[in-house]
């Protein structure tokens, strides 16, 4: 059986989705002819837990810790809330304070690529012995933290490995990048770095073909996509009774920028002109709210309508979807967004309920509810389409008729996906 080596920061009792990509891959490997050997922090700081995650680990697993030092100098100033929030990328543009702002300075370049830039090279005087001792010829890095993405870059410049560089999100192009408050030569060291990972590699994989195009600009290595999945076997965990009222539900953080202001001056609209719908409609929000999203969401006479509950366990979070009316996925409004697809896009499909996504044109997430009608994607300038769309479905509702013919998201299964990244290795 072909061993590999997966470096992750990630892992369960981690909560988030961050945790399940490399988690479900995990899983089905062994069905591929392939061991996984695991490495990850003996003390990580994750910004949220789920212990739920913990029973889904293969018993026969090979894991491997070691000691990390992560320098969040912000964690004796800010509360708790404050710190989760930063932690998960939910960065205010208008009401951070000058501390927030010195701290997020901090970050952006001190700690370059990020803060767990500490744990490199201990890490790779630690992986040296255990790569000989495994007899391991092939290294996966997966990040972010795109720190771990350098253990992989220092292992392959010392060692006869082969090294797959995994990219869960983007590094310099995501959306938060921009906001650390980055001098010039931190910027410029940031894209050293990134193109010297890119090059440094064997192959590179990412989730969307968007990023697939931006990393095929600083590198001729081959980059390939596999997107994250579900893994949810109807079987096991049959569908939830619907709920009584019409909800429209987001399951995972609305981190800031994620604000469809006009999805909430509809929502107002139609709640000031239709009795039956006002007495009905209900807005769950499951997890982290930015408190720019809440304040819209309040001046538009929603808070009365709202339930926010800010983490749940993966097993409820999909017990959510499965029995809400509609879901809503929602990205921030920015060309350097196009190549992010929520993971929770893809567990939403499984739910097989309509889903009204909302994010910027030529959006990847948009793009697959569109090949799977799955759903309505609008821009955010979309009103009046907006507003009929959620009429349309609030009629199919009161005729108990609110249903979605979704089509080709059995590829999208961990088992499948795991499959194309067998033949990778």
């Amino acid at each position: 059986m072909h061993k590999v080596l997966i470096i992750s920061y990630y892992w369960p009792p981690a909560g988030g989705p961050g945790v399940q990509r490399w988690l479900k891959f995990v899983k089905y490997l062994p069905e591929f002819d392939i061991h996984p050997v695991i490495y990850i922090p003996e003390n990580p700081k994750y910004p949220i837990t789920d212990s739920s995650l913990t029973k889904e680990i293969p018993e026969n697993v090979t894991i491997y810790t070691s000691k990390i030092f992560e320098p969040y100098l912000y964690a004796g100033f800010l509360s708790k809330k404050k710190t989760k929030q930063i932690s998960s990328g939910v960065i205010s543009d208008d009401n951070a304070s000058l501390l927030e702002n010195f701290l997020l300075w901090i970050r952006g370049n001190v700690f370059i690529p990020d803060a767990r830039k500490y744990w490199v090279r201990p890490s790779v005087r630690f992986l040296t012995g255990i790569i000989k001792k495994e007899e391991i010829d092939t290294i996966i890095t997966t990040g972010p933290p795109h720190s771990l993405h350098l253990i992989g870059l220092e292992l392959k410049k010392n060692l006869d490995v082969k090294w797959l560089a995994d990219f869960r999100d983007p590094w310099t192009s995501i959306g938060y990048h921009s906001k650390l408050r980055l001098t010039k030569a931190s910027e410029r060291k940031h894209r050293l770095l990134e193109k010297e990972v890119a090059n440094g590699c064997d192959k590179l994989l990412v989730t969307s073909n968007t990023t697939k195009v931006e990393f095929e600009s600083i590198t001729t290595n081959p980059v390939y996509v596999i997107t994250n999945g579900y893994d949810i076997p109807e079987s096991e965990l049959p569908f939830s009774a619907l709920d009584k009222k019409f909800t429209l539900s987001h399951i995972g953080s609305l981190l800031t920028g994620r604000n469809p202001e006009n999805l909430w001056k509809v929502l107002s609209e139609i709640i000031g002109e239709n009795e039956t719908f006002r007495n009905v409609f209900q807005l769950n929000l499951i997890g982290v709210v930015g408190q720019d999203v809440l304040n819209s969401i309040n001046d538009n006479g929603l808070k009365n309508y709202t339930r926010i509950k800010e983490y749940v366990t993966h097993e409820e979070a999909v017990n959510y979807q499965r029995s809400s009316q509609l879901l809503l996925l929602v990205e921030i409004d920015a060309a350097n967004t196009r190549g992010i697809i929520p993971g929770k896009l893809f567990e939403y499909l499984a739910a097989k309920r309509p889903i009204l996504a909302i994010g910027p044109e030529h959006w990847d997430g948009g793009e697959i509810v569109k090949r799977t009608n799955s759903g309505v994607v609008c821009n955010y300038n979309s009103l009046v389409d907006l507003k009929a769309v959620i009429l349309k479905w609030f009629h199919l509702y009161q005729q108990g008729n609110l249903m979605v013919s979704s089509v080709n998201i059995k590829e999208y299964n961990r088992r499948t996906l795991t499959a194309k990244l067998a033949k990778l290795l």
